[in-house]
């Protein structure tokens, strides 16, 4: 039987070197949307749905079915669109279970307290390793793919894997695995699940940051990434662990994380106006 080959469109939003993903199953044009934008700046604390419009905008024009907005992980680099969307859309937000685990640890960090939830709820589906789901007609696969944060999924569909920030580009390299929850060692074992996969999967990355100014890309392969991505070549296990931690020591805490990963954890959802009806985050001051 051949391998379903679904159409997949990414959109990129330079202010995070993020993309969006909607994948279309060709035969009943039923699509999911994964790892949408919430556009937000973070100097004004305000936030824009330009990003997310023009998913809508696109699945309109294209006369689309929404099945899914799926979310790879709880985002440190952008804010999750995905409940803007469902007020658009009505279709359910799903992201892996582990997320219970990064609330967790997150509810600490801000330190907010047993009001907090802590089960996932927030999404309509949490996803365990090996659940699988439907867009349209076409079947896919929940791959557990923990490092960059406690909670990372990949989506397997057809021919097509969404490998979020586990893998960028191999002119670039490696997702990075010092958050709290990352761990470099669980990145390498990630890796080398994703490189098992066919060597003409198609791998769809979650951010692309242009080494050397090209135009942004987000597709390669399986084979590309073994044979060529600058992070994989000549390592091993513990080569990797200590390259991805020599590199992360050196990298700045994303502008938008401790605004991001507020919203994030609580599955995209903004916190509650105030009796002065401004919305308020909370942000731990010398934590980082």
């Amino acid at each position: 039987m051949d391998t379903v080959q679904p159409e997949v469109i990414g959109f990129f939003e330079p202010e995070s070197s993020s993309v969006q993903y909607i994948c279309i199953d060709p035969a009943t044009r039923h699509c999911a949307i994964i790892d949408p934008v919430l556009d937000f700046d973070p100097g004004a604390a305000r936030t824009r749905t330009d990003s997310a419009d023009e998913l809508l905008d696109f699945i309109e024009r294209k006369q689309l079915t929404v099945d899914w907005i799926l979310d790879t992980h709880p985002h440190a680099d952008h804010l999750s669109a995905a409940v803007y969307l469902q007020q658009k859309l009505d279709a359910p937000r799903a992201i892996g279970e582990g997320v219970i685990d990064v609330q967790k640890l997150w509810q600490r960090i801000y330190n907010f307290g047993d009001e907090f939830p802590t089960d996932g709820l927030q999404w309509d589906r949490l996803f365990m390793a090996g659940d699988r789901f439907r867009i349209g007609n076409m079947d896919c696969e929940v791959m557990f793919s923990p490092g960059h944060t406690l909670a990372s999924v990949t989506y397997l569909v057809g021919d097509a894997a969404f490998v979020h920030d586990t893998l960028f580009m191999p002119d670039f390299g490696t997702a990075r695995a010092d958050f709290p929850g990352g761990d470099a060692r669980l990145l390498w074992r990630s890796i080398q699940s994703i490189l098992a996969l066919p060597d003409d999967t198609r791998l769809f990355c979650g951010h692309d940051y242009q080494p050397g100014g090209r135009t942004p890309q987000w597709e390669s392969t399986v084979r590309e990434q073994r044979e060529t991505n600058l992070h994989l070549q000549g390592m091993d296990e513990a080569r990797f662990v200590n390259m991805r931690q020599e590199r992360d020591a050196e990298l700045p805490i994303p502008a938008r994380m401790l605004a991001a990963l507020q919203i994030n954890t609580c599955g995209g959802r903004l916190p509650t106006a105030e009796d002065n009806g401004t919305a308020y985050l909370k942000i731990p001051l010398n934590r980082f």
